[in-house]
């Protein structure tokens, strides 16, 4: 017998054996998926210690209402295990966003969840943190579980590919490139650093990216950087050089492993 376990109180209500499914899941960080017996998901959530976590559904403490219903109706529960809590935190956003597990929709606050939006109304767009209705014109990628997620990943691609993130007001009155700029992580467009061809390739490559075409975006800037050589612009080439290792960095952070071994 496993004494690692916590103690587990079965709930009456639980279709399936609970103690033996918790003795196959390790301590690392990863998603869970409930589904019901007929193979409808019900849940998605996300987990620094997968053990612990799943293993406090079914331990018997004061559980609302909803969390009871949801507990009642499962009939498995599958995990992907994660290499970060950050991975896990983009992964769950990804699935629920795919899946719209009734649960996610009851169980979370009145808040909507955040959603990364890239503006395509303008000829520099920008990327912005999101909630609400989705109105403007663009692209949305979402939603994410948390703010803290999907600020983490703005940093990110901001680091690989330079969008800027300024509202417009601030945008059309600069006289010079901000902060960001200086720290590459945007490409100072308001200034006139690059133009807008460069930026709307830009602005296709974080798309690309985001849709799960890494290997496209990737390919894209490796092109640009041997045209720019070729042309003899090698500070337009370490730019591109340096994005692409930029990229290569966020793919290795997106990178995740299925339960068993298998890549997701």
């Amino acid at each position: 017998m496993d004494r690692s376990l916590p103690k587990v109180e079965m709930l009456p209500e639980v279709p399936f054996d609970v103690r033996a499914f918790l003795r196959t899941l390790g301590s690392q960080p990863g998603i869970y998926q409930m589904f019901d017996p007929h193979g409808r998901i019900l849940y998605v959530g996300k987990a620094r210690n997968l053990k612990r976590r799943v293993g406090s559904y079914f331990q018997k403490n004061r559980h609302t209402p909803k969390t009871r219903a949801m507990l009642s109706q499962i009939g498995r529960i599958e995990v992907i295990a994660t290499h970060t809590e950050t991975e896990a935190l983009v992964l769950e956003a990804q699935l629920i966003k795919r899946h719209q597990p009734p649960y996610n929709i009851l169980l979370r606050d009145d808040k909507s969840y955040p959603y990364l939006y890239i503006d395509t109304g303008t000829d520099f767009p920008r990327m912005a943190l999101h909630r609400g209705l989705q109105r403007g014109a663009g692209y949305y990628f979402g939603p994410y579980p948390a703010v803290s997620a999907l600020r983490e990943s703005m940093v990110l691609l901001q680091k690989a590919f330079r969008l800027r993130t300024c509202e417009d007001a601030v945008f059309h009155h600069r006289s010079r490139a901000c902060l960001h700029y200086q720290i590459h992580r945007c490409s100072g467009p308001c200034v006139g650093h690059i133009g807008a061809e460069g930026y709307g390739e830009d602005v296709r490559s974080v798309v690309r990216f985001l849709e799960g075409k890494s290997d496209d975006a990737l390919k894209s800037l490796q092109e640009r950087m041997m045209s720019a050589a070729d042309a003899l612009d090698y500070e337009e080439a370490a730019r591109r050089r340096d994005q692409i290792a930029a990229l290569s960095t966020l793919q290795e952070r997106q990178y995740v492993v299925q339960e068993g071994g298998g890549r997701f």
